[in-house]
């Protein structure tokens, strides 16, 4: 396949997940003005995180006026996967593809982008990450532009109303799992128990949500992670499904 062939089906693969980030980018657009970020300053995060779960966090930290150690922490226990996609992802790369492809490929990479480049058979070409990045990138930065212009344009109630629109995402992120796989519910009600007690709790009221997200993530994974091990015959059955 060629290299123009490889980038067409990219195209392809990433017009859904453009569409799909749109929807999601405009709820973070609408809270960044919200918050006080200007429209520029929330466009320029999206061009160049590329994260939903990070930015939105990371948007809680600075509206917060949290500190860079909270935001490194954070950020980089929310993002570690993306480290393990890379790596996943290098190996369907051929061995003499040049650095420069493979750092490009490994900046554009998401959950839904390694989806589909990791499901092609046999060896991927860096056009085909291209291709789809082409289409998701611009979808996720035009979504917030198109939020938060919106966002400082609508009535504060509508905007509060549309907010929600990201809880509805993580729902649907959440969900589907969670109805056959029980570790993940109890890993799900774990980690919504722990919040609670973060925003309720006298001493643990005074937590930074830097932290109690770092620590939440850090503290419910580790126990899911001893109690409910994936085992390696599942991981090779998840592998080929």
């Amino acid at each position: 396949m060629t290299r123009k062939e490889s980038f067409q089906k990219g195209i392809q693969a990433g017009i859904p997940i453009g569409l799909g980030y749109f929807a999601v980018s405009f709820t973070f657009g609408m809270m960044s003005v919200s918050g006080g970020l200007t429209t520029w300053e929330a466009v320029l995060i999206s061009l160049t995180n590329l994260t939903s779960a990070g930015q939105f966090a990371g948007l809680d930290i600075i509206l917060a006026s949290g500190s860079y150690l909270e935001m490194m922490l954070a950020q980089l226990i929310i993002n570690l996967r993306y480290i393990l996609m890379s790596f996943s992802l290098s190996q369907k790369l051929t061995r003499d593809e040049p650095w420069a492809h493979r750092y490009a490929v490994a900046f554009g990479v998401t959950d839904e982008i390694f989806g589909v480049s990791a499901s092609q058979t046999g060896k991927v070409s860096p056009f085909f990450n291209y291709g789809a990045m082409c289409v998701a990138i611009p979808g996720w930065v035009l979504g917030t532009l198109v939020g938060a212009v919106l966002g400082g344009l609508l009535p504060a109630h509508i905007v509060s109303a549309l907010s929600v629109a990201i809880y509805g995402m993580f729902l649907a992120v959440v969900i589907p799992p969670a109805k056959y796989d029980r570790a993940v519910l109890w890993a799900v009600i774990g980690a919504m128990g722990l919040s609670t007690a973060f925003a309720v709790l006298p001493v643990l009221k005074q937590v930074s949500s830097g932290f109690v997200i770092i620590i939440t993530t850090v503290v419910v994974s580790t126990i899911a992670a001893w109690l409910a091990p994936i085992q390696e015959e599942g991981k090779e059955k998840a592998l080929h499904e």
